[in-house]
């Protein structure tokens, strides 16, 4: 049996490290959208967490009620995180195989 070429496997992963890092950039230029309410308050989200675009539909503005607008863009911004965290999991998921890495994402 022969040992294993520790210095082939530190490439591969310094190599599997930069295409990571890479993918994570690449996520990050990518947006998704999520909306509450039937569309009454619509977000845009980058890859990367950050919040690009609030839409809120006029109709949505009721002086009486502002915890209904509140509630709808509470809603709205958790669904859009949670749509760039499954953008990023599924780049990285395509590029890793589906293999687990802890502390990646």
């Amino acid at each position: 049996m022969t040992a294993p070429d520790l210095n082939a496997l530190l490439q591969q992963a310094q190599a599997m490290q930069q295409q990571l890092v890479k993918a994570q950039e690449e996520a990050k230029q990518k947006t998704v959208e999520a909306s509450a309410g039937g569309g009454m308050v619509t977000v845009t989200f980058t890859g990367g967490l950050e919040l690009r675009a609030i839409t809120i539909d006029p109709q949505a503005i009721d002086a009486k009620d502002p915890t209904m607008l509140q509630d709808l863009v509470i809603a709205a911004i958790n669904q859009g995180i949670q749509r760039a965290q499954e953008l990023v999991a599924h780049e990285m998921a395509a590029l890793t195989g589906g293999m687990q890495i802890p502390g990646l994402f």
